[in-house]
């Protein structure tokens, strides 16, 4: 191989967006250039925030960008959707100083993905080595990737990286043509129950799906409020700026599908997706009046219909919710993985790690018992 150049740099938006997209495989929407992009222009990543851009990429002697980490020297632990607090209060009342620490990830995006984006696999190892290679210069107290497609996986443990798992739900697509073929593979009371819940938040609204250019500025306009309630309830302040949904729709908007409820003329909920090559990902939603059903039915039976409707694999919803299991979206487990500076936290993780691995395992195969599909 040919002589190779490693760089930390200060944001995603100083490498040209057709050299780092050709890096992101299938296209994944929050690995893309736009995406990224939109966090940093929007004020949702940067000064102030905790999450300072700092991707450390690989180039060729010549200067072409052949891998990339998207990373980010992060002040806290918010955002991130694999709970470190503990590790780092433990760290912490040791005399040591856990933050800053590298962070490799989709900002505020608990969907799996690549976490290395590799021209090559053989780039794995010297583009993770990098990223030690940052922590020890710089003083950090260790690097975080998370939700990582299961691919890339073993390069992280090959490289001697821990790994973390963790349990969602998302639904997959068995070919169905329409939602009540997939009602069909259910239960008779749990069929009976999602029809239910249906017809109920149906009779108080009226449903759009709007996609790339049918969203318009207002609708954007409906949807930031409620974002907002919901950010203000769930973390105190949102995550996203205003302006980051409108840089996301100039940069990706064909990526973008928003499902907005009125009543009697009156926008009142929204939930807003991703649409990536063969998933579609539930990610924020809101509302402004109190409707039974209505969170289902945005963020769960709307996000299936389109799943369908489209030829998707699955429906990713996002993080935790115990209550998606009865809907049809079955357990999953997801993989971060952790390289710790310290030889002796370290060893204290490792060993967390085994006993959490058992828990981990045995909620993953209670939930799958408990699914409301029928049993054959």
């Amino acid at each position: 191989m040919s002589e190779l150049v490693a760089k930390l740099a200060g944001s995603v938006g100083a490498f040209s967006e057709e050299a780092w997209d050709a890096l992101v495989p299938d296209g994944n929407p929050f690995m893309r250039h736009g995406f990224l992009t939109a966090l940093e222009d929007s004020g949702s990543v940067g000064d102030g925030t905790g999450w300072q851009p700092a991707p450390i990429v690989i180039e060729a002697a010549g200067g072409e960008l052949l891998a990339a980490l998207p990373a980010y020297l992060k002040g806290h632990s918010q955002g991130e959707y694999v709970f470190d607090h503990g590790w780092a209060d433990a760290y912490e009342r040791a005399g040591g100083r856990y933050y800053p620490k590298l962070q490799i990830a989709a900002p505020f995006t608990p969907a799996t993905g690549p976490r290395m984006l590799l021209s090559n696999p053989a780039l794995a190892a010297p583009l993770l080595g990098a990223a030690e290679q940052v922590c020890t210069q710089h003083g950090l107290s260790g690097a975080h990737a998370t939700f990582i497609e299961p691919d890339q996986v073993p390069l992280f443990e090959e490289a001697g990286w821990l790994t973390r798992r963790d349990i969602q739900f998302h639904w997959t697509n068995r070919d169905y043509g329409s939602f009540d073929d997939f009602l069909g593979d259910l239960s008779s009371r749990k069929r009976k129950d999602l029809r239910k819940e249906r017809a109920a938040a149906q009779g108080e609204v009226t449903i759009e799906r709007l996609r790339g250019a049918e969203i318009r500025p207002e609708h954007w306009d409906y949807f930031w409020e409620f974002y907002q309630d919901t950010g203000a309830r769930k973390w105190g302040t949102p995550y996203l700026t205003r302006a980051a949904f409108d840089l996301m729709h100039q940069r990706m908007g064909d990526a973008l599908l928003l499902v907005l409820a009125f009543q009697d003329g009156e926008p009142v909920a929204g939930a807003l997706n991703i649409i990536g090559r063969d998933a579609l990902y539930g990610r924020y939603w809101g509302c402004t009046r109190d409707i039974r059903f209505l969170h289902f039915e945005l963020c769960y039976y709307q996000a299936i219909d389109a799943a369908i409707e489209l030829g998707l694999e699955r429906v990713e919803a996002g993080a935790q919710g115990g209550h998606k299991l009865a809907r049809g979206y079955e357990p999953v487990q997801t993989v971060s993985a952790h390289w710790i500076a310290d030889p002796g936290f370290r060893a204290a993780i490792a060993d967390f790690l085994k006993r959490e691995h058992a828990g981990v395992a045995a909620d993953a195969n209670h939930l799958e018992s408990r699914t409301p599909f029928r049993k054959s």
